[in-house]
């Protein structure tokens, strides 16, 4: 098939951006012809017809709609099988809705007032179109939470939005890193050997719980707790919470870590509790690495972890809870939670996600 992905430069930190990598990269193999709608950021990309799209850069709404209208001009050129957007866009076949319902992130921040601003107003606009399938043809939806809530605030036909988790890679991310790199990646953090570290992994500190998580370390760590701290972002803020915390000297904060999975190898347990994630790749990916994992049940990747086994789900980012979680799981044998997280992953691999978008793309086409 001759497929068009409308998604935003393919950067090592991100999210979406790696979701859509892996998928990517299984439909090459499979023999699909892509090109890939982005912007003039986007670097080489083998194998792919990289087709960079002018955008103005500022302000906000300027740049999403300069994009969105550039897209919608540039398939319409072209004649695609698939058109399929990662992005909020005004025509696509296929809309993936890897960065879930907008207004329920407000909502989830506690900031639906921020919907009377031109940027807030704008996305939620384009989300109204693509969900009530005025601009799209179907939805796929990367989590069951993230389905139910399209379906509940638009009232998208069940049978028009699908389930299709992301994928990872099993090898690059594996237990036997923990062999091959974690004591050396402990010695240039200057993590001790003997320690218990806990790892954070995400941009987006506020909405990923940063804060809680702070507050909820702070009521668990002894001289052998150490948390680290990797994504892009303003760290300012979260330092002048740990030093208030007294934690200061326990926290190292590494920013965008390109070869994450070291950082994994070096770990022992992984925590994310988001406010909101529709689903959050850092699950699989720790998982994958025979990590466990804390997380929230406000995100999508909660739905991956079997509590107390693999992981620990709280069902909301309290300090109290994210605490009482710590302990359970360092309480638990550390063979049989990498044993469990490692079994929690393997089902989802890129070629079962490209696998479901195949079946997609078929019955679209006919």
């Amino acid at each position: 098939m001759k497929l068009a992905l409308i998604c935003r430069p393919l950067r090592f930190y991100g999210g979406v951006e790696t979701a859509t990598a892996g998928l990517l990269g299984e439909l090459l193999r499979r023999g699909h012809q892509i090109d890939l709608l982005t912007t003039p950021e986007q670097g080489p990309c083998p194998g792919v017809t990289v087709r960079r799209l002018a955008v103005l850069r500022q302000p906000s709404v300027l740049r999403i709609l300069s994009f969105a209208l550039a897209a919608r001009r540039a398939v319409a050129d072209s004649a695609y099988d698939i058109v399929q957007s990662h992005e909020r866009g005004l025509h696509q076949d296929v809309y993936r809705a890897g960065e879930g319902v907008h207004d329920a992130y407000l909502g989830a921040m506690g900031r639906r007032w921020a919907k009377i601003t031109p940027h807030h107003r704008l996305v939620c606009a384009l989300e109204k179109r693509i969900f009530r399938l005025r601009s799209a043809r179907h939805i796929v939806a990367i989590s069951r939470g993230g389905k139910a809530e399209i379906e509940r605030l638009y009232g998208t036909p069940a049978e028009r939005v699908s389930l299709i988790y992301n994928g990872i890679d099993l090898e690059r991310f594996h237990p036997g890193n923990r062999a091959r790199f974690g004591q050396a990646t402990r010695d240039a953090l200057n993590l001790g050997a003997d320690s218990w570290v806990i790892l954070f992994v995400g941009s987006g500190f506020e909405r990923k719980g940063l804060r809680p998580l702070l507050e909820g370390f702070a009521r668990v760590a002894d001289a052998r707790c150490q948390l680290v701290v990797a994504g892009r972002g303003n760290t300012r803020p979260y330092e002048e919470v740990a030093r208030r915390l007294g934690i200061d000297a326990q926290v190292t904060w590494v920013g965008p870590y390109r070869d994450v999975e070291r950082l994994y190898s070096a770990a022992d347990v992984v925590a994310l509790p988001a406010w909101y994630e529709p689903f959050g790749n850092v699950h699989l990916e720790a998982l994958a690495a025979g990590v466990p994992v804390l997380t929230s049940a406000r995100a999508g990747g909660s739905e991956v972890i079997r509590h107390g086994e693999s992981g620990w789900v709280v069902s909301a980012p309290s300090p109290e809870a994210i605490a009482e979680g710590f302990r359970a799981l360092r309480e638990t044998d550390p063979g049989a939670l990498a044993e469990a997280a490692r079994a929690s992953a393997e089902p989802y691999t890129c070629g079962t996600q490209a696998d479901r978008f195949e079946a997609l793309y078929g019955e679209l086409k006919r």
